[in-house]
């Protein structure tokens, strides 16, 4: 690893930090103020959506500038956007914010959302960088780091951001955030990243975003369109646990101890990121990823199998250290086959394209939830059928949809390992 290379992870580190701690504290926020669980819904809906389209055009971005300019242009995006916020919040009077359907609270959701999205350009940029600055053989260790350092966002950002926005209030919270994105602003700007011309690729159409010729790369490689709609399918059943989790824990346990819970196994992301820093990723990353995704879906085939919070907590902390594994897998393939050039429109493809299917789960599973699985668990045939030995209750519902959806993952993982796509993809590294 490079000495440039550690000063740009801890930039981007400070970034990523400073959005995701934004957008938990509005999200606290804006329920404390409406106390409206369909703005929360609906501000979600706007973010996840908003990631998913904006990862084609954001892609692009990436591969039209230089990667430290392309990182620049985040952090402006996000000061402009941020400080627009901060003039919103100052002139508008406080019982504006309390109403739900109010268009002005919609602007200025909208503008702190945005202002945090602008950061993904740095998250695609990131992972080119890695190709550029890291020698091939040490790309799956620096892809644990950067797994470690959202571990890090992650773990401050879900602990700091509540007690921030208790303590402080919003507007306070955009001031830290303008501060800390001016700051990684100017450490950029100082920062000596060596990077070769821009290679200006044929473009098809307008050029402007160039979804053909980023499909056309992804087609030279054999497999890689099978393994990013692998993932997607992984996210689209995964978005089931987003949606229901919270609900099923604290089902079990209050919600202070959920909220410790919750940001003592956040730990797993930095644990797993660390491990795959220092270890790698073995010699076939495919075989690696796979294998990890066969160990997180027999995991939740069983966590709640049983209504026990010891039980959903050690099978929850595997699974978190299990995430930058996948995620480092991913990253390292398409570093070792898609061209430079290429990989910002690349990455932000896949980006679009996994993250598009959770935001599909989460919104047609709670019905399912609520209208088939809690019926059927209890009141209806499951009580009879297993219900002696799997336990009755609107939570056993949930728990009996965990199971079935791990069972699925697990079964369409095994069915993946023997695909055309997997064998032509394992066969890069052999």
């Amino acid at each position: 690893m490079t000495r440039v290379f550690y000063a740009v992870l801890v930039n981007s580190l400070t970034a990523f930090l400073t959005n995701m701690f934004v957008w938990f504290a509005v999200t606290f926020w804006l329920y404390l103020q409406t106390k409206s669980v369909l703005a929360t819904s609906i501000m979600a809906g706007i973010y996840l959506g908003t990631t998913a389209i904006s990862g084609f055009f954001l892609g692009s971005l990436v591969d039209r500038f230089k990667k430290k300019k392309a990182m620049m242009i985040s952090s402006i995006a996000t000061l402009i956007l941020y400080t627009g916020a901060v003039l919103i919040y100052i002139f508008t009077p406080e019982p504006v914010f309390k109403n739900p359907g109010n268009l002005i609270l919609w602007v200025f959701i909208v503008l702190v959302l945005f202002g945090a999205i602008a950061g993904n350009i740095r998250t695609i940029a990131l992972s080119t960088l890695v190709t550029i600055l890291i020698p091939e053989e040490n790309r799956d260790r620096a892809n644990g780091m950067v797994g470690t350092s959202n571990g890090v966002s992650f773990l401050v950002a879900s602990i700091f951001s509540g007690m921030a926005i208790g303590f402080l209030g919003m507007l306070w919270v955009l001031v830290f955030a303008l501060v800390l994105t001016l700051i990684a602003l100017v450490h950029l700007l100082f920062l000596p990243i060596k990077e070769k011309g821009i290679v200006h690729v044929e473009e098809h159409g307008t050029g402007k975003i160039d979804v053909r010729g980023t499909i056309n790369a992804i087609k030279v490689v054999p497999g890689l369109f099978g393994l990013i709609f692998f993932n997607s399918f992984n996210n689209f059943i995964g978005g089931v646990f987003m949606s229901l989790m919270d609900a099923y824990g604290l089902a079990l346990v209050s919600v202070q101890v959920w909220g410790v819970l919750w940001g003592v196994l956040s730990l797993g992301f930095i644990i797993g990121g660390i491990i795959v820093s220092k270890k790698g990723l073995g010699k076939n990353p495919v075989y690696t990823m796979f294998i990890s995704n066969i160990i997180m879906w027999t995991i939740c085939c069983f966590f709640t199998i049983q209504s026990s919070i010891v039980l959903l907590a050690i099978g929850m902390f595997i699974y978190l250290c299990l995430i930058p594994v996948v995620e480092a897998s991913e990253q390292t393939i398409m570093q070792k086959l898609i061209p430079p050039e290429r990989q910002g429109r690349v990455f932000g493809f896949a980006q679009s394209i996994e993250q598009a299917a959770s935001p599909v789960t989460a919104f047609i599973i709670g019905p399912i939830a609520q209208f088939i699985f809690i019926p059927y668990m209890t009141k209806g045939r499951g009580v009879d059928l297993i219900g002696g030995w799997f336990g009755v209750g609107p939570e056993r519902g949930l728990a009996l949809l965990f199971t079935l959806t791990g069972a699925m993952g697990l079964v369409i993982t095994l069915l993946a390992m023997r695909s055309a796509a997997y064998k032509k993809l394992s066969g890069n590294y052999v």
